[in-house]
């Protein structure tokens, strides 16, 4: 399945490179209206991030992504700066699908865990956007990829066994906003110790051929964003291909 990406900053669509915010390409389109694009094309979800909210923590977005659930006739699901179970009901409350929580997954997994068992199922995802060390292990980032941390992804996946988690979502930050193509020998690792996890890709795609690579794979979702905003191919023949 296909999640096109839609990013938000300051109210306006803007894709990033590699998560720094000081490389940033604004694009002349609302976010709602391209979330209606999105759908119009035949996409079933849409993958929305406040950069404002991951950035600093705080729900700077949460009204514009309710409007986009509640007028655009699409499964969304959204993340960036979610802290507290309130922020995360108020979303689903008024119609976003699915809640995608990063950071506070890295920093306080108990608390997520109890979220996941409060929420309906596969209400919230964890999102993990790791660098790679040089001995080929990934390491998650936070707080807008912009903090290390000393847990690597398997420390923390392994320890939401029989939480209830059902999806998940990685990012290779290298590969982000490059289209240089996806990490596919992480995410074969990922699908081969965890198969029980659903897994959305992200990072990396810039053409085509790098869509088919990752659909061998037959993860749940890919997401796209910047190749589809820069024309390098429509979201039809992303679905289609």
């Amino acid at each position: 399945m296909i999640f096109p990406a839609i990013d938000i900053m300051d109210g306006g669509c803007v894709r990033l490179l590699k998560g720094n915010f000081s490389d940033r390409i604004n694009y002349d389109v609302s976010p709602v209206k391209m979330a209606k694009r999105f759908s119009a094309a035949g996409a079933d979800w849409i993958h929305i991030v406040d950069l404002d909210g991951a950035k600093d923590g705080k729900q700077a977005q949460s009204s514009l992504i309710i409007e986009i659930a509640q007028s655009c006739g699409i499964n969304i699901q959204t993340g960036g700066g979610i802290r507290d179970l309130n922020h995360v009901k108020k979303l689903i409350d008024n119609g976003v699908k699915r809640v995608v929580i990063g950071s506070l997954a890295v920093t306080n997994p108990d608390k997520v865990k109890l979220w996941i068992k409060e929420l309906p199922n596969d209400s919230i995802c964890i999102a993990l956007d790791v660098n790679i060390n040089k001995r080929g292990i990934p390491y998650p980032a936070i707080r807008g990829w912009t903090e290390p941390n000393e847990k690597s992804l398997w420390n923390i996946l392994n320890n939401y066994n029989d939480s209830g988690l059902e999806t998940i979502l990685v990012t290779d930050i290298n590969r982000d906003g490059a289209e240089l193509g996806s990490n596919l020998s992480l995410y074969e690792n990922i699908q081969d110790k965890y198969p029980n996890l659903n897994l959305i890709t992200s990072g990396g795609v810039g053409s085509i051929k790098h869509v088919e690579s990752l659909k061998l794979l037959d993860p749940y979702g890919i997401i796209i964003g910047k190749a589809l905003y820069e024309n390098r191919f429509t979201l039809e023949q992303a679905i289609n291909c």
